[in-house]
Protein backbone atom coordinates (compact mmCIF):
# COMPACT_ATOMS: atom_id res chain seq x y z
CA UNK A 1 0.00 0.00 0.00
CA UNK A 2 1.31 3.36 -1.19
CA UNK A 3 0.93 6.16 0.93
CA UNK A 4 -2.03 8.49 0.30
CA UNK A 5 -0.21 12.08 0.33
CA UNK A 6 -0.99 15.71 1.05
CA UNK A 7 0.33 18.85 -0.11
CA UNK A 8 4.11 19.17 0.85
CA UNK A 9 7.09 21.15 0.41
CA UNK A 10 9.40 20.83 -2.78
CA UNK A 11 12.21 19.60 -0.34
CA UNK A 12 10.08 17.40 1.34
CA UNK A 13 11.01 13.27 0.59
CA UNK A 14 7.17 13.07 -0.64
CA UNK A 15 7.69 15.37 -3.32
CA UNK A 16 8.60 13.23 -6.16
CA UNK A 17 6.13 10.96 -5.57
CA UNK A 18 3.86 13.60 -5.65
CA UNK A 19 4.59 14.89 -9.50
CA UNK A 20 4.29 11.92 -10.79
CA UNK A 21 0.69 11.77 -8.70
CA UNK A 22 -0.64 15.17 -10.47
CA UNK A 23 1.17 13.76 -13.81
CA UNK A 24 -0.50 9.97 -14.14
CA UNK A 25 -3.43 10.15 -11.88
CA UNK A 26 -7.21 10.85 -12.90
CA UNK A 27 -8.37 13.33 -10.75
CA UNK A 28 -11.37 12.62 -8.32
CA UNK A 29 -13.79 15.39 -7.14
CA UNK A 30 -15.82 14.82 -3.88
CA UNK A 31 -18.88 13.48 -5.43
CA UNK A 32 -16.73 10.93 -8.10
CA UNK A 33 -17.41 7.36 -7.61
CA UNK A 34 -15.57 4.02 -7.32
CA UNK A 35 -15.63 0.77 -6.24
CA UNK A 36 -13.55 -0.71 -3.12
CA UNK A 37 -14.11 -3.25 -0.03
CA UNK A 38 -11.70 -4.70 2.47
CA UNK A 39 -12.72 -6.97 4.76
CA UNK A 40 -10.70 -10.48 6.23
CA UNK A 41 -12.43 -12.59 3.72
CA UNK A 42 -10.46 -11.00 1.04
CA UNK A 43 -7.27 -13.39 -0.37
CA UNK A 44 -5.20 -10.40 0.05
CA UNK A 45 -6.44 -8.89 3.65
CA UNK A 46 -3.03 -7.55 5.99
CA UNK A 47 -0.79 -8.04 2.89
CA UNK A 48 -0.68 -4.52 2.37
CA UNK A 49 0.34 -3.10 5.76
CA UNK A 50 3.88 -4.03 5.59
CA UNK A 51 6.74 -2.30 3.79
CA UNK A 52 5.11 0.78 3.43
CA UNK A 53 5.88 4.47 4.49
CA UNK A 54 3.52 6.34 6.50
CA UNK A 55 4.16 9.68 7.68
CA UNK A 56 2.69 10.72 10.71
CA UNK A 57 1.14 14.21 11.32
CA UNK A 58 1.40 15.55 14.89
CA UNK A 59 -2.61 14.08 15.20
CA UNK A 60 -1.63 10.93 13.96
CA UNK A 61 0.93 10.38 16.67
CA UNK A 62 -1.10 12.26 19.28
CA UNK A 63 -3.77 9.28 18.54
CA UNK A 64 -1.68 6.79 19.09
CA UNK A 65 0.24 7.04 21.67
CA UNK A 66 -3.20 7.89 23.95
CA UNK A 67 -3.81 4.40 22.61
CA UNK A 68 -1.16 2.79 23.53
CA UNK A 69 -1.16 4.53 26.66
CA UNK A 70 2.80 5.49 25.95
CA UNK A 71 4.02 8.42 26.89
CA UNK A 72 5.09 10.47 23.76
CA UNK A 73 8.77 10.32 24.16
CA UNK A 74 8.45 6.11 24.68
CA UNK A 75 6.21 6.02 21.44
CA UNK A 76 8.87 7.88 19.39
CA UNK A 77 11.56 5.85 20.77
CA UNK A 78 9.82 2.76 19.66
CA UNK A 79 7.57 3.63 16.94
CA UNK A 80 9.04 6.41 14.86
CA UNK A 81 11.47 7.13 12.10
CA UNK A 82 13.37 10.51 11.54
CA UNK A 83 14.68 10.58 8.25
CA UNK A 84 17.14 13.37 7.39
CA UNK A 85 17.59 14.91 4.45
CA UNK A 86 19.86 18.03 3.73
CA UNK A 87 17.07 20.13 2.31
CA UNK A 88 14.68 19.39 4.94
CA UNK A 89 13.12 22.55 6.08
CA UNK A 90 10.80 20.81 8.69
CA UNK A 91 10.21 17.43 10.68
CA UNK A 92 9.34 14.49 8.76
CA UNK A 93 8.35 11.33 11.23
CA UNK A 94 7.57 7.89 9.78
CA UNK A 95 5.89 4.97 11.25
CA UNK A 96 8.65 2.11 12.29
CA UNK A 97 8.04 -1.17 10.82
CA UNK A 98 8.58 -4.55 11.84
CA UNK A 99 12.25 -5.73 12.19
CA UNK A 100 11.19 -8.78 10.26
CA UNK A 101 10.69 -10.76 7.12
CA UNK A 102 7.83 -8.43 5.46
CA UNK A 103 8.72 -5.27 7.37
CA UNK A 104 4.48 -5.57 8.71
CA UNK A 105 3.26 -2.82 10.56
CA UNK A 106 3.74 -3.06 14.56
CA UNK A 107 0.09 -2.94 14.67
CA UNK A 108 -1.27 -5.45 12.64
CA UNK A 109 -2.79 -8.84 14.14
CA UNK A 110 -4.39 -11.50 12.68
CA UNK A 111 -8.00 -9.56 12.64
CA UNK A 112 -6.47 -6.79 11.02
CA UNK A 113 -5.37 -3.43 12.37
CA UNK A 114 -5.04 -3.55 16.59
CA UNK A 115 -5.24 0.59 16.43
CA UNK A 116 -8.55 0.41 14.46
CA UNK A 117 -10.09 3.49 15.30
CA UNK A 118 -7.30 5.83 16.10
CA UNK A 119 -5.39 4.21 12.77
CA UNK A 120 -3.20 7.15 11.02
CA UNK A 121 -4.66 9.32 8.37
CA UNK A 122 -2.84 7.53 5.32
CA UNK A 123 -4.90 4.27 6.44
CA UNK A 124 -8.27 6.08 6.75
CA UNK A 125 -7.67 7.30 3.14
CA UNK A 126 -6.84 3.89 1.63
CA UNK A 127 -7.08 3.90 -1.81
CA UNK A 128 -7.71 7.23 -2.04
CA UNK A 129 -5.01 9.84 -1.84
CA UNK A 130 -4.99 13.57 -1.78
CA UNK A 131 -2.38 15.73 -3.40
CA UNK A 132 -2.83 19.38 -4.96
CA UNK A 133 -0.99 21.19 -7.47
CA UNK A 134 1.41 24.12 -7.15
CA UNK A 135 0.31 27.42 -5.80
CA UNK A 136 -0.19 29.97 -8.57
CA UNK A 137 1.97 32.67 -9.34
CA UNK A 138 -0.24 35.28 -7.35
CA UNK A 139 -0.19 33.35 -4.01
CA UNK A 140 -3.17 31.32 -3.98
CA UNK A 141 -2.67 27.77 -3.02
CA UNK A 142 -3.54 25.19 -6.23
CA UNK A 143 -6.15 22.70 -6.58
CA UNK A 144 -6.40 20.14 -4.43
CA UNK A 145 -7.68 16.53 -5.73
CA UNK A 146 -8.28 12.76 -4.66
CA UNK A 147 -7.02 9.79 -6.76
CA UNK A 148 -6.84 6.74 -6.77
CA UNK A 149 -3.85 4.31 -5.76
CA UNK A 150 -4.42 1.03 -7.31
CA UNK A 151 -1.97 -0.99 -5.87
CA UNK A 152 -0.33 -4.24 -7.91
CA UNK A 153 -2.03 -7.30 -5.30
CA UNK A 154 -5.03 -5.84 -4.13
CA UNK A 155 -8.14 -7.19 -4.74
CA UNK A 156 -10.42 -4.62 -3.08
CA UNK A 157 -11.33 -3.22 -6.15
CA UNK A 158 -12.79 -6.17 -7.07
CA UNK A 159 -15.19 -6.25 -4.34
CA UNK A 160 -18.93 -5.47 -5.04
CA UNK A 161 -21.32 -4.62 -5.40
CA UNK A 162 -20.75 -1.20 -2.81
CA UNK A 163 -20.00 1.87 -4.43
CA UNK A 164 -18.65 4.89 -2.97
CA UNK A 165 -18.47 8.75 -3.82
CA UNK A 166 -15.37 10.47 -2.48
CA UNK A 167 -17.46 12.26 0.07
CA UNK A 168 -18.95 9.19 0.99
CA UNK A 169 -15.75 7.36 1.15
CA UNK A 170 -13.93 10.06 3.87
CA UNK A 171 -16.95 10.14 6.04
CA UNK A 172 -17.32 6.53 6.80
CA UNK A 173 -13.42 6.46 7.78
CA UNK A 174 -13.67 9.05 9.51
CA UNK A 175 -11.36 11.52 7.84
CA UNK A 176 -12.58 14.91 9.44
CA UNK A 177 -10.70 15.44 12.71
CA UNK A 178 -7.31 14.04 10.91
CA UNK A 179 -8.15 16.65 8.33
CA UNK A 180 -9.22 19.56 10.18
CA UNK A 181 -5.47 18.85 12.54
CA UNK A 182 -3.41 18.28 9.13
CA UNK A 183 -4.53 22.20 7.51
CA UNK A 184 -3.25 23.64 10.94
CA UNK A 185 0.11 21.86 10.57
CA UNK A 186 0.30 22.27 7.32
CA UNK A 187 -0.29 26.29 7.88
CA UNK A 188 3.38 25.79 9.75
CA UNK A 189 4.97 23.44 7.15
CA UNK A 190 4.01 25.27 4.04
CA UNK A 191 4.76 29.08 5.34
CA UNK A 192 5.30 31.25 3.28
CA UNK A 193 8.85 31.58 5.42
CA UNK A 194 9.97 28.32 4.21
CA UNK A 195 8.24 29.61 0.25
CA UNK A 196 11.28 32.65 0.86
CA UNK A 197 13.88 30.55 1.24
CA UNK A 198 13.77 30.58 5.32
CA UNK A 199 15.14 28.07 7.03
CA UNK A 200 15.43 26.80 10.69
CA UNK A 201 18.19 26.38 13.11
CA UNK A 202 18.94 23.18 14.69
CA UNK A 203 17.24 24.31 17.72
CA UNK A 204 14.52 25.36 16.39
CA UNK A 205 13.88 22.20 14.08
CA UNK A 206 14.19 20.19 17.57
CA UNK A 207 11.84 22.92 18.85
CA UNK A 208 9.35 22.24 16.40
CA UNK A 209 10.04 18.75 16.57
CA UNK A 210 8.66 18.64 20.22
CA UNK A 211 6.15 20.83 20.04
CA UNK A 212 4.52 19.00 17.69
CA UNK A 213 5.22 15.60 18.41
CA UNK A 214 6.90 14.80 22.16
CA UNK A 215 3.83 16.47 23.62
CA UNK A 216 4.74 15.12 27.37
CA UNK A 217 8.00 17.16 26.77
CA UNK A 218 6.28 20.31 25.72
CA UNK A 219 3.76 20.04 28.58
CA UNK A 220 6.60 20.06 30.80
CA UNK A 221 8.40 23.01 28.98
CA UNK A 222 5.33 24.99 29.23
CA UNK A 223 4.66 25.13 32.63
CA UNK A 224 7.88 24.16 34.00
CA UNK A 225 9.18 27.29 32.10
CA UNK A 226 8.47 31.21 32.93
CA UNK A 227 6.26 31.05 29.56
CA UNK A 228 2.55 31.27 31.00
CA UNK A 229 3.71 34.04 33.40
CA UNK A 230 5.09 36.41 30.16
CA UNK A 231 2.73 35.51 28.00
CA UNK A 232 -1.40 36.17 28.25
CA UNK A 233 -3.24 33.10 28.22
CA UNK A 234 -6.84 32.65 29.35
CA UNK A 235 -6.82 30.58 32.47
CA UNK A 236 -9.50 27.78 31.33
CA UNK A 237 -7.21 27.20 28.09
CA UNK A 238 -4.09 26.41 30.27
CA UNK A 239 -5.87 24.53 33.21
CA UNK A 240 -7.28 22.62 30.12
CA UNK A 241 -3.31 21.70 28.68
CA UNK A 242 -2.44 20.34 31.35
CA UNK A 243 -4.52 17.32 31.15
CA UNK A 244 -5.60 17.69 27.63
CA UNK A 245 -3.11 16.82 24.75
CA UNK A 246 -5.99 18.34 22.05
CA UNK A 247 -5.35 21.78 23.87
CA UNK A 248 -2.26 21.45 24.28
CA UNK A 249 -1.48 20.45 20.48
CA UNK A 250 -3.41 23.93 19.90
CA UNK A 251 -1.72 25.97 21.83
CA UNK A 252 1.31 23.94 20.20
CA UNK A 253 0.26 25.61 16.86
CA UNK A 254 -0.19 29.14 18.06
CA UNK A 255 3.56 29.34 20.02
CA UNK A 256 5.34 28.20 16.96
CA UNK A 257 3.52 30.56 14.40
CA UNK A 258 4.48 32.98 16.78
CA UNK A 259 8.09 31.94 18.03
CA UNK A 260 8.63 30.66 14.41
CA UNK A 261 7.32 32.95 12.44
CA UNK A 262 6.58 36.33 14.44
CA UNK A 263 3.02 35.93 14.00
CA UNK A 264 1.13 37.74 16.66
CA UNK A 265 -0.53 34.19 17.74
CA UNK A 266 0.27 34.84 21.77
CA UNK A 267 0.25 37.93 23.16
CA UNK A 268 3.36 39.28 26.03
CA UNK A 269 1.84 40.59 28.97
CA UNK A 270 2.11 44.22 29.52
CA UNK A 271 4.51 44.17 32.27
CA UNK A 272 6.88 42.09 29.91
CA UNK A 273 6.29 44.36 27.09
CA UNK A 274 7.23 47.11 29.86
CA UNK A 275 10.52 45.86 30.66
CA UNK A 276 11.30 44.71 27.15
CA UNK A 277 11.43 48.56 26.07
CA UNK A 278 13.10 49.85 28.97
CA UNK A 279 15.73 46.34 28.44
CA UNK A 280 19.28 47.85 27.14
CA UNK A 281 20.06 44.16 26.64
CA UNK A 282 16.97 42.76 24.64
CA UNK A 283 18.72 39.02 25.09
CA UNK A 284 17.76 39.59 28.74
CA UNK A 285 14.79 38.75 28.23
CA UNK A 286 13.56 36.99 25.45
CA UNK A 287 16.48 34.66 24.67
CA UNK A 288 14.89 31.74 27.07
CA UNK A 289 11.73 32.17 24.87
CA UNK A 290 11.05 31.43 21.12
CA UNK A 291 14.37 30.76 20.07
CA UNK A 292 15.39 27.94 22.19
CA UNK A 293 14.38 24.38 21.92
CA UNK A 294 12.13 22.87 25.03
CA UNK A 295 14.51 20.94 26.75
CA UNK A 296 17.16 24.51 26.63
CA UNK A 297 14.60 26.09 28.54
CA UNK A 298 15.81 27.86 32.11
CA UNK A 299 13.88 25.89 34.86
Amino acid sequence: MSEPTAPVPPEDPRARLQERILADHPRLGPDDGFQFACHPGISCFNRCCADVNIFLSPYDVLRLKKRLGMPSGEFLQKHVLMPVHKDMKTPVVLLRMNDDEHKTCPFLTDQGCGVYSDRPWPCRMYPLGLAAAKDTPDGWRGERFYFLLREEGCRGFEEGPRQWTVREWLEDQGIEDYDLWGEQFKELTLHEFFEKGGTLSPEKMHMMFTACYDLDSFRDFVFGSTLLSRFEVDEDFVEEMRYDDEALLRFAFLWLRFSLFGEPTVKAKAKVVEAFMNSLDKRELFDKGPGKAPEEETR
